[in-house]
């Protein structure tokens, strides 16, 4: 090695060293001040290379042994300094073109190349190591491993593919066609993580994954369809029961009102009409709630139309089991069918659900009109029979009643206002019974205050502006039962 270069030499090995310390100094935690040192130190290697004659593209023997180390360290340095400094330049462009998701990956596989090209570079212009031959040997051996774990690289360049391809994101919730269903919580080179509505974490490698066909419920939202199919029996009009099924689906608050739910006739036989309902929930863990309530409003709304609900295909019934039926079910009036259906009411006797039904008096209100003022105290127990009521606090709808449902109890037991405004949202029909019919068989039923406490509080927590529900309604209902309890000991002592 020539001596006047010898300076050079010594020079870039001190910048090339102190790079790397102030690289290191920066932290991971100031990205931006890591890519000016990277620049900064590469340039200045650079113009030292030029200045000394020193070309790091080709391969010279140093002429002087002593300073053999230096020189080579020198090019290994100036070859570190490359590299990092194009590291720096990729991942600013990554970030700058804002795909977060593909930016792991593509940084991954782009380090890997720069590094692996910087290794080469240094073995031929540094060490004067004949790549050509090097190439071929390693080609046999990347055969030899490729066979090997040929499963693994399947799983490797199926997450490329799904990564570029972008199907999902993380945090999206998708549905395979054999039926596995979860929410993305991870995703790597080998495998992706779905967390299941069972809160398990099922673990799918890549390539079964690029395999299976699936549907990504979470785009473009998360509003999932659900479609049920009821059959009735043709006793009214097909029209008829459109309509009630879709008061059906009008009275359920687990659903979503836009877009708006919908019923549609699919079939008609001598047995049954064909029915699907179609509605929507704001995300797939709510499927069995919002089914669940959809349930219980078919057979609700059914009892109060007089509609029945039909056999299933495979059932063969006859027209004598079908007369049994009927005469069964005509065999107590609607009022005490009503009530007989209603929980809170099981703890009576067949003749005081008698007598109940019988003081019972009907009462129809037009669609709009107001049932109840907020904070009004009602003086008797209004069961619905039919139609849809809105309960309303501070002119905005919080929830809706249908057929079954019962209000009131609150001001003729315990004088306690209605926390919310009742109005008929569609024509309504409910049971007036009045505070005498149902005071004598408050004495010995304790239960009974449980269940009517229990009631009131479940009602008024429906109101989504109540903060913490759970503590609100535990609360009030601890309070309405005393005020009930109270009620029956005055009602006892006189």
């Amino acid at each position: 090695m020539p001596q006047e270069i010898a300076s050079f030499v010594v020079l870039l090995n001190v910048l090339g060293i102190a790079g790397i310390v102030v690289w290191h100094l920066q932290g991971r935690s100031r990205p931006y001040a890591r890519l000016i040192v990277q620049i900064g130190f590469f340039t200045a290697m650079t113009i030292v290379l030029l200045l000394g004659g020193i070309v790091p593209f080709r391969f010279d023997p140093p002429h002087l042994e002593s300073m053999s180390a230096l020189f080579v360290s020198a090019k290994i340095f100036w070859w570190v300094h490359l590299s990092w400094a194009v590291i720096g330049f990729l991942r600013i462009y990554i970030v700058l073109d804002g795909r977060p998701r593909e930016a792991r990956l593509i940084q991954d596989l782009l380090i890997a190349v720069v590094y692996l090209g910087v290794a080469l570079s240094v073995m031929a212009f540094v060490f004067g190591v004949p790549i050509g031959t090097l190439l071929a040997t390693s080609g046999v051996i990347a055969v030899i491993l490729g066979l090997a774990l040929q499963n693994t690289l399947g799983d490797v360049f199926s997450g490329i593919a799904l990564t570029l391809g972008r199907p999902y994101v993380i945090g999206d919730w998708i549905l395979l066609s054999d039926g596995t269903e979860g929410r993305i919580v991870a995703s790597n080179w080998r495998s992706t993580h779905l967390l299941t509505a069972a809160h398990n974490i099922v673990v799918l490698p890549n390539s079964v994954l690029a395999k299976l066909g699936l549907t990504n419920i979470s785009r473009p939202d998360e509003n999932h369809q659900i479609t049920l199919s009821i059959r009735i029996v043709p006793t009214r009009m097909p029209h008829v029961i459109r309509g009630v099924m879709q008061t059906v689906l009008d009275s359920c608050n687990s659903i979503i009102k836009d877009p708006p739910p919908a019923v549609s006739l699919v079939g008609i036989d001598a047995s049954a009409v064909d029915v699907e309902l179609y509605f929507q929930v704001t995300s797939p863990l709510k499927r069995g709630v919002a089914r669940s309530e959809v349930i219980d409003l078919v057979y609700r709304h059914c009892k109060s139309s007089g509609l029945q609900l039909a056999m299933p295909l495979s059932k063969v019934i006859t027209a004598t089991e079908v007369m049994a039926q009927n005469a069964s079910a005509s065999s107590t009036g609607p009022v005490q069918s009503l009530i007989e259906a209603i929980p809170v009411f099981s703890v009576l006797t067949e003749e005081e659900v008698t007598a109940l039904a019988a003081s019972a008096t009907r009462r129809i209100f037009s669609p709009g009109d107001e049932i109840a003022k907020e904070g009004d105290s009602l003086a008797s127990l209004m069961i619905i029979r039919a139609g849809i009521v809105s309960m309303r606090r501070d002119g905005e709808e919080a929830a809706r009643l249908a057929p079954g449902d019962f209000f009131g109890e609150g001001g003729f037991l315990a004088g306690i206002g209605e926390s919310h405004a009742l109005q008929a949202v569609t024509r309504v029909t409910v049971y007036e019974i009045g505070k005498e019919a149902f005071a004598p068989l408050l004495g010995g039923r304790p239960e009974l205050a449980e269940d009517l406490a229990a009631n009131l509080a479940y009602r008024e927590a429906l109101s989504g502006n109540m903060g913490n529900h759970a503590m609100q309604h535990d609360r009030r209902r601890s309070y309405l039962l005393q005020a009930i309890r109270s009620v029956f000991r005055n009602h006892a002592h006189g």
